[in-house]
């Protein structure tokens, strides 16, 4: 498999790339050798491989969820930078 002009173009255009007219040549040769070296590794017998769910073999050490040193309600308010009566005031997102 290899990658014309043609094919380079629409895949910039998709990734919304630009790029100058004498380094298309570059980029050309550059992800032709990208693809030819997917195409040797596709050449490797992996039948007998298991597929990672991980590079790690270590294990999550995972605990209970329990809540503690809830904040009560002034609390959370003391820091806000703007708050009226009972809530926190955030500038307005839609319109």
């Amino acid at each position: 498999m290899s990658i014309n002009k043609e094919t380079l173009e629409k895949i910039a255009h998709l990734a919304r790339l630009e790029f100058e007219e004498d380094s298309k040549d570059k980029m050309l040769a550059d992800m032709n050798n990208m693809l030819s070296f997917v195409e040797k590794l596709q050449e490797l017998d992996t039948d007998n491989v298991e597929p990672l769910d991980s590079m790690s073999f270590e294990v999550n050490q995972m605990r209970d969820d329990e809540v503690k040193n809830q904040l009560s309600h002034e609390q959370g308010l003391k820091n806000a930078p703007k708050k009226d009566a009972n809530y926190i005031r955030v500038p307005k997102v839609i319109e």
